[in-house]
């Protein structure tokens, strides 16, 4: 089992340093051939948000596409790939950080029937449905 860090996804999909962008191409491509076990977790997900964002300043449309794309290999263990979904999606719909939908979306997913926060925004989220 490999770990793939957030830098690591990042020139993947970038490709903004070539010879970076072949070496995790290559084990990507090993990995989706079932060659090469590969892992990462929920917190390289958000610091993907996190450079996309603030260092290259995406865009929240230009992010989104970026992370859905993460989400999608497959091939890389992500335990909380549903959740991530899930959260991404309720991103894209409604003017919330990315933490934040997922704080909420993973609320639900554990029944939590209060969520207190000064944040209004949020707390309006939260008590939809």
């Amino acid at each position: 089992m490999i770990f793939i860090d957030t830098n690591y996804i990042l020139r993947f999909l970038l490709n903004d340093i070539n010879s970076q962008h072949e070496d995790a191409k290559n084990l990507f491509l090993s990995a989706s051939e079932g060659k090469s076990a590969l892992i990462t977790s929920t917190i390289v997900f958000f610091e993907i948000y996190w450079v996309l964002s603030s260092y290259y300043e995406r865009n929240k449309t230009e992010v989104a596409n970026v992370l859905e794309k993460v989400l999608s290999l497959n091939f890389i263990e992500m335990e909380e790939r549903e959740l991530l979904f899930k959260s991404l999606s309720l991103f894209k719909k409604i003017n919330l950080d990315l933490e934040d939908c997922y704080n909420v979306c993973y609320a639900k997913s554990k029944g939590i029937r209060s969520f207190k926060t000064f944040d209004k925004k949020l707390d309006k989220e939260f008590s939809k449905n």
